[in-house]
């Protein structure tokens, strides 16, 4: 079972919101309502398995498991066309993953907070992430939103620490993105800095740095959400 919700009306082009690491649809908060609102576009959530009120899912994840989420699937399954991927972290990352595989259905992305590579910052706060699971009391904190808080946390947070996923490196797919992109990184973002979105750089891409942390969308929510409003009006 994978958890699914709908906001506004189903439109010709539906925003596809793709969550981070430790999200699901219930941590968008009022994100989705807003941007359908504004946009007058549907938008589409999912949790991945393991996720929110999803299924859960065997660990450990194997640590190319943001290349191995099927996108493609999940839109198949909702009936959806004409789309704009929206990721945030993680989520960032398997958005443009997916539209380096020239999905004809992705009429562009929006990137927020993205990774591309692995920097020790990012590295540093996810080891801080890991204390604070333990002894800190996230793990009650995410206990609300997600049914299976361990395989959440866990499938996330040890593939990130696992000495092979230093290598991970997604620079060379994105070279294969032909759809227009914003990039939105935050100036204090404690899991990245900006040569993330400096690695990708293009006549397409579009770069907005709010001052906020590792949530942009949320934390300088009526910048971020101007900036998608004026990049959907091109599309």
């Amino acid at each position: 079972m994978i958890e699914t919700r709908w906001w506004g009306q189903r439109t010709e082009t539906t925003l596809v919101l793709l969550h981070e690491g430790l999200g699901c649809v219930e941590l968008w908060r009022e994100f989705p309502k807003k941007l359908a609102q504004l946009t007058s576009c549907g938008v589409f959530a999912w949790s991945r398995r393991g996720y929110g009120r999803s299924a859960p899912c065997p660990l450990p994840r194997p640590l190319d498991y943001m290349q191995r989420e099927d996108v493609g699937a999940v839109l198949d399954a909702a009936g959806i066309g004409r789309c704009v991927l929206v990721g945030h972290s993680d989520g960032a990352s398997i958005a443009a993953l997916h539209a380096s595989r020239g999905d004809q259905r992705v009429a562009g992305i929006v990137l927020i907070s993205p990774h591309y590579f692995v920097e020790q910052i990012c590295l540093e706060a996810i080891r801080a992430a890991r204390e604070a699971y333990v002894a800190g009391g996230l793990r009650e904190r995410l206990a609300k939103y997600h049914d299976h808080p361990d395989v959440a946390f866990h499938g996330w947070n040890a593939a990130w620490l696992d000495d092979g996923f230093r290598t991970w490196d997604i620079r060379a797919e994105t070279r294969r993105i032909a759809v227009p992109v914003l990039q939105v990184q935050g100036r204090s973002d404690p899991y990245g800095t900006m040569a993330q979105p400096e690695a990708f750089q293009g006549p397409n891409v579009m770069t907005i740095s709010p001052e906020a942390k590792h949530a942009p969308h949320l934390e300088a929510a009526d910048e971020v959400m101007g900036a998608i409003v004026a990049f959907l009006g091109g599309r």
